[in-house]
C-alpha cells in the first residue's frame, strides 16, 4: 500500500478525539457557501468549463450553483456521501440527464469553449466525443467482436472489414482484453466474467474514439483483483483521454485520480490535488468525511 493509501485507513481507523486534535491546527473551512469551492476548482488547460451549473429534478433542485474545469488529459475523482449529486453532475457531462423528463441542467457547461446544451447540439455526436461507462457492466447480448464493433459501425469509422478488424483490436488492447480474448471474439459477451464485461464496456466506449471517458462507479460490482485490473487500464488510458470518474472508495480516488473534488448535499465543497485532499484538507467537511465521521 502507498504511503497515502496508508495515512488515509490509519487516520480513518483512529479515535473521533486522536482525529479532532490531529487536524485542530489547520485553518478549515467549516461553513459551505453556495457557488464557493475552496481549492483548486479551475485548471489552465480545461476541457470542460462548467459554470454556476445548477440541476434541477422537477422543483427539487439536487446541484447547487457549482463551477469546475476539468482539466484536458487529467483524471478527477468526484467523492462524497450517496446521494450528493456526483453522478448527477457527471451525467451532466454527456447529456445523459436527457432521459430524464423532469431533469432540468442550467448554467454553462462547455467542452473545448463549445455550448454542450446548444439545442442545435447533436448529442449522439457528443455522446460519441464524451464515452461513459457505467457501474453495473452492460454488454450487449451480442458476441465480443460486435460489441466493440457497434460504435464504429453506427458512426461510419470503418468503411472496410479490415478496418474494423484494426479497431477491434487497437481498443481491446487499450482495454487490456486481447489476449484474453483473441481467440473467442465470435463468443458471446454475457458469458465473460463481471471484470471482463466491464472492460470490453471501456473497449467498446473507447473504439469511436473519444476525448473524455465518463465512469460512474466503474468498479462497485468487481473483486479486487478485477478492480485492480480496471485501476491500471485507468492510468494507461489518461495518457489519451481526459477521465471522470465518481468512486465511493476514497482509496481508488487516492490511487487513480490526479485531482479530487468532494460533493456534500448538492454543493461542491472542495477540489485539490488529490495527495491535499487526503493529507491535507481545507475544508472541515471534506476532513470529516474522508476521516469516516460520517458519509
Amino acid at each position: 500500500m502507498n504511503t497515502l493509501n496508508s495515512t488515509i485507513t490509519s487516520e480513518a481507523n483512529l479515535p473521533e478525539e486522536t482525529r479532532a486534535q490531529k487536524y485542530d491546527d489547520k485553518p478549515a473551512e467549516t461553513v459551505i457557501e453556495e457557488g464557493r469551492t475552496v481549492g483548486k476548482p479551475l485548471a489552465s488547460d480545461p476541457k470542460f468549463k462548467l459554470r454556476n451549473v445548477e440541476v434541477f429534478y422537477g422543483e427539487a433542485r439536487a446541484i447547487k450553483n457549482i463551477s469546475l474545469d476539468i482539466g484536458r488529459n487529467e483524471v478527477i475523482a468526484f467523492i462524497g456521501p450517496s446521494g450528493c449529486g456526483k453522478s448527477t453532475f457527471l451525467r451532466c457531462l454527456n447529456r445523459m440527464n436527457d432521459s430524464i423528463d423532469i431533469c432540468r441542467v442550467k448554467g454553462s457547461l462547455q467542452l473545448d469553449d463549445q455550448d454542450i446544451y446548444d439545442p442545435k447540439r447533436d448529442v449522439v455526436e457528443l455522446r460519441a466525443r464524451v464515452g461513459m461507462v457505467f457501474q453495473k457492466p452492460n454488454p450487449f447480448p451480442k458476441s465480443i467482436y460486435d460489441n466493440v464493433a457497434y460504435g464504429p459501425r453506427i458512426h461510419g469509422l470503418a468503411n472496410r472489414k479490415s478496418d474494423l478488424d484494426d479497431i477491434v483490436e487497437s481498443s481491446l488492447r487499450k482495454a487490456g482484453l486481447w489476449d484474453e480474448v483473441k481467440d473467442r471474439l465470435d463468443a458471446s459477451a454475457t458469458g465473460m466474467s463481471g471484470g471482463q464485461q466491464q472492460r470490453l464496456c471501456i473497449a467498446r466506449a473507447i473504439a469511436v474514439s473519444p476525448e473524455v471517458v465518463l465512469m460512474d462507479e466503474p468498479c462497485s460490482a468487481l473483486d479486487p483483483i478485477a478492480t485492480a485490473k480496471v485501476e491500471e487500464l485507468i492510468a494507461e488510458l489518461s495518457a489519451s483521454y481526459t477521465i471522470v470518474i465518481v468512486t465511493h472508495s476514497m482509496q481508488q480516488a487516492a490511487r487513480v485520480s490526479n485531482r479530487t473534488a468532494y460533493f456534500h448535499l448538492g454543493h461542491l465543497v472542495e477540489v485539490n490535488d488529490t495527495t491535499k485532499v487526503f493529507t491535507s484538507p481545507e475544508h472541515e467537511l471534506t476532513e470529516s468525511y474522508i476521516t469516516g465521521r460520517f458519509g
